[in-house]
C-alpha cells in the first residue's frame, strides 16, 4: 500500500482525537473536559496516543503539520508572476483611489491620465507573457485564463471602460501621454471665470430675508463667460469634425462638467443672460421673411389686374360684327 496514503488515512483518524485532547489542555475549558486525557487512553492504544501528543505539540509549538506539505499540484506563483500582479494590484489601487476622488466635481481625466497609462503598462507585462514564458512558467495563463472569474481582466476591463465612457481620450494628446493645448486653455479659463465670480461675490454682504442681487457677477464676469462659452463652442465644433462618422461625439467628461457647472452658476444662480451681439440682423432677416408671402400675394393681384385691362376681342368676333353692320347697311 502507498505509504502516503497511510500517512494521510493516520492523520484523518488522530485529528479528532487531537480536537478532544486540545478541549482539555485549552484554558477556560470546562469541568468535564479534565478527563479527557482518560477518555483518550480507552480508546486509543498506547502507540496512537503517543502519536497524538506529538502531533498535539508540534502544533502548539507553531510547527503547523509538521514537515507535512502542501501537494505539488496545487498551483502556485513564480516570483516574478507574483511581482507582476503585485505591480497591478498596487497601480489598480491607485487609479480607484483617483478615479473616486476625481468623482465629483469630474476631475478624472485631467488627473488620473498617467496612473490609467501605467496600469495599462502593467497589463500588457502580465500579457506579453503568453508568447515569452514556458508552458510550465506562463504568468499570463496563471493570471489570466485559470480560472472562471478572471479578476484581472475584469478589473481591467472596467477601468478601460470608465476612460472610454469619460472620453478622455478627446482631452489629451501625445499618445494620450498630455494633456492637449485646447484642453489646458480652456481649463485655465474656467478656473479664471469661477475666480471672478468669487472675487465679486465677496463684496455683496446683504441680510438673508432680502432677495439677492448679482448684478456685480453679472457685470464684471460677462466677459470671461462669453470667452469660456466661445472656446467651449469651438473645441465642439472641432471635435464633430474630428469624428464625422460617429454618430453622437461628446468632449471629455472634464470640460463638459465644467462648462454645465459654470452655466447653471451663470443662469439659475446669479440669474444673469449675455445679450445677443447679432439680434439686429437677426430681427431684420425675420421681418424680411414674415414679409415674403404679402409681397408674393401683392404681386400677384396688381399682375392679374394689369392682365384684365389689355383684353383684346377675338378676330371671329371683329368679323361678325363687321358682317352685322354691312347687312343693317343695304337694309
Amino acid at each position: 500500500m502507498d505509504a502516503d496514503g497511510t500517512v494521510e488515512r493516520r492523520r484523518s483518524l488522530l485529528l479528532p482525537c487531537l480536537l478532544l485532547l486540545w478541549s482539555g489542555l485549552a484554558p477556560g475549558a470546562l469541568p468535564f473536559a479534565s478527563s479527557s486525557h482518560q477518555v483518550l487512553r480507552d480508546l486509543l492504544s498506547e502507540q496512537h496516543l503517543l502519536e497524538v501528543e506529538d502531533l498535539s505539540l508540534s502544533l502548539l509549538q507553531g510547527g503547523g503539520l509538521g514537515t507535512l506539505s502542501l501537494p505539488p499540484d496545487l498551483p502556485d506563483l513564480d516570483p516574478e508572476c507574483r511581482e507582476l500582479l503585485l505591480d497591478f494590484a498596487n497601480s489598480s489601487a491607485e487609479l480607484t483611489g483617483c478615479i473616486v476622488r476625481s468623482a465629483r466635481p469630474v476631475r478624472l481625466c485631467q488627473t488620473c491620465y498617467s496612473l490609467f497609462q501605467q496600469v495599462n503598462n502593467k497589463m500588457d507585462n502580465i500579457s506579453r507573457a503568453v508568447g515569452n514564458a514556458s508552458e510550465s512558467h506562463s504568468c499570463a495563463k496563471s493570471l489570466l485564463m485559470t480560472d472562471r472569474v478572471q479578476i484581472v481582466v475584469i478589473l481591467s476591463e472596467f477601468f478601460n471602460s470608465t476612460w472610454k465612457e469619460a472620453n478622455c481620450a478627446n482631452c489629451l494628446a501625445n499618445n494620450s501621454q498630455e494633456l492637449s493645448n485646447s484642453t489646458v486653455y480652456f481649463l485655465n479659463q474656467f478656473n479664471y471665470t469661477l475666480t471672478c465670480f468669487e472675487n465679486n461675490l465677496q463684496g455683496n454682504s446683504q441680510s438673508l430675508l432680502q432677495p439677492k442681487n448679482y448684478s456685480e457677477v453679472c457685470t464684471n464676469c460677462k466677459e470671461a463667460y462669453k470667452i469660456l462659452s466661445s472656446l467651449y463652442s469651438e473645441m465642439q465644433k472641432t471635435n464633430a469634425l474630428e469624428h464625422k462618422a460617429e454618430l453622437e461625439t461628446h468632449l471629455c467628461i472634464d470640460v463638459e462638467d465644467a462648462m454645465n457647472i459654470t452655466r447653471k452658476l451663470w443662469s439659475r444662480t446669479f440669474n444673469c443672460s449675455v445679450p445677443c451681439s447679432d439680434t439686429v440682423p437677426v430681427i431684420a432677416v425675420s421681418v424680411f421673411i414674415l414679409f415674403l408671402p404679402v409681397v408674393f400675394y401683392l404681386s400677384s393681384f396688381l399682375h392679374s389686374e394689369q392682365k384684365k385691362r389689355k383684353l383684346f376681342l377675338p378676330k371671329r368676333l371683329k368679323s361678325s360684327t363687321s358682317f352685322a353692320n354691312i347687312h343693317e347697311n343695304s337694309n
